[in-house]
């Protein structure tokens, strides 16, 4: 519980308009997008810029008070939840655009900017910011830069943290600094700015970001692949890479996932097939009309039992759109969706989606699963009732299962959804203590008084594993 002391002292920083302490301004601000899961804040604090910042942080440091940096809450693994109380802070003031630079191909924003809106900006000039977070419509660059986000071009184009050029961060203590710039090249000391990029707000508050832009493609096609075999959808994945083409997106959706996604969207997808892949590739016209026909034949070798481009650009965008509302449709049809992230080698797609497959089956729970094949980053997504203890017992166990069965296979636990508190029980699994103890090591040096987001990552227990995992 915070002091009227430390409340009017907020009021003092950001003006009496930005601090709010009622029930439902906490309210709104005790969950994100995790399932089953809330935290009530102390106090809801949004400063007017970078100075507000650093005077808040500073204070929250010498009472030792949480604070817990938020965007717009579409994490999935209860990050912005804040455990302890404290302070939540809101960046709704910081959300500006501030430099296009054309010269250098960067752009500069703070971290409440829509992430749509700077991938707008910059293709109206004919540039290109490629990470796009399936939420990218609300989520900020604040929040995608904390969670190092992924999305459908990670395949070809990386995550966010490849285009993370600089940053500027309020250290734990109040203390401004700036990493990086709009440099090619800089390796003067430790890499701060890669540091902070999927900290998930643990070690500073990202307060401005240069971001590197790459031209805009010139073209771009789309494939639908139809599938009545799942793993030779998986299959056609490895293939595809092996013929040494990568694509823009390399989607995989199955069955459940479809039948949903159509019923939510209704473009007329098919709902007779078990397995599609969604591929687009974009460049110069004459390499994408190359790689579109070699990726429909290696699609037919695989058993695709139909292979369909998109007759347009607007056709094309109908199916993108609809892969994107993927987690939208499957949470209409149970009161409880538990959408997941585990990654393997792209090599073992077709072993990993067989495996979601069984192991769903032995815990007798619904599974579907989707996501970006190409890089190997697949959502089982559970449909169940949280009011349902001992199914949820089931579905932790066999979530638990498909974590182990990735690290089995040269994976990790998470490939873009971040650790938050719903993977932290696991993390050692990935890890390993030595690795945690690296972790919390830096984590002490830079926030002594653990203020920042506490909590998160660091599990005060981990999980036991799994046995017989074949």
């Amino acid at each position: 519980m915070i002091s009227k002391e430390f409340k009017e002292q907020l009021k003092a920083i950001v003006g009496t308009d930005n601090v709010d302490d009622s029930n439902s301004g906490r309210t709104v601000y005790s969950y994100d997008a995790t399932p089953k899961f809330q935290a009530l804040p102390d106090i809801v604090v949004a400063p007017r810029n970078v100075d507000e910042v650093a005077a808040v942080v500073r204070l929250c440091n010498e009472t030792k008070i949480p604070i817990v940096a938020r965007g717009s809450g579409t994490n999935l693994c209860g990050d912005t939840c804040p455990l302890q109380g404290g302070v939540v802070l809101l960046f709704k003031h910081l959300n500006q655009i501030l430099e296009i630079d054309k010269e250098n191909l960067t752009i500069t924003v703070q971290p409440g900017v829509i992430t749509k809106e700077i991938c707008d900006a910059v293709e109206k000039i004919d540039l290109f910011y490629p990470p796009d977070p399936s939420s990218m419509k609300i989520s900020t660059i604040g929040g995608n830069i904390s969670e190092n986000s992924g999305g459908l071009r990670g395949l070809k184009y990386g995550v966010t943290g490849d285009y993370v050029m600089g940053l500027q961060v309020v250290l734990p203590n109040g203390e401004i600094i700036r990493t990086g710039g709009k440099l090619t090249k800089d390796v003067a000391g430790y890499d701060l700015t890669s540091l902070f990029v999927g900290s998930e707000g643990t070690l500073g508050i990202i307060t401005e970001a240069t971001l590197k832009l790459i031209p805009k493609p010139e073209a771009k096609k789309t494939i639908l692949a139809l599938y009545q075999v799942i793993e030779a959808a998986g299959q056609t994945v490895s293939s595809i890479i092996a013929n040494k083409m990568i694509p823009t997106t390399l989607e995989f959706l199955d069955k459940s996932t479809l039948n949903a996604v159509e019923d939510f969207a209704k473009i007329g997808l098919p709902t007779d097939v078990e397995a599609i892949l969604l591929i687009e590739q974009d460049g110069p016209e004459e390499i994408v009309e190359r790689d579109i026909k070699r990726i429909s034949e290696i699609c037919r070798q695989q058993q695709a039992i139909d292979v369909q481009v998109a007759a347009s650009n607007e056709e094309a965008e109908k199916l993108t759109t609809a892969r994107r509302a993927a987690l939208s449709a499957l949470a209409r049809l149970k009161p409880t969706t538990i959408l997941e992230d585990a990654t393997v080698p792209r090599s073992e797609i077709a072993t990993m989606v067989k495996a979601i497959a069984d192991i769903a089956k032995k815990y007798n729970v619904k599974i579907s699963t989707f996501g970006h094949a190409g890089d190997g980053n697949l959502h089982p997504t559970c449909l169940t009732d949280v009011r349902n203890e001992e199914e949820m017992e089931r579905v932790e166990d066999a979530f638990a299962e498909i974590f182990e069965k990735a690290l089995k296979l040269g994976g990790t636990i998470t490939g873009e959804h971040g650790v938050g508190i719903m993977k932290a029980p696991y993390l050692e699994w990935k890890l390993g203590k030595a690795g945690i103890d690296v972790m919390k090591g830096i984590k002490q040096a830079i926030d002594p008084n653990n203020i920042m987001n506490p909590g998160k990552l660091f599990a005060e227990k981990t999980r036991e594993r799994m046995a017989n995992i074949q």
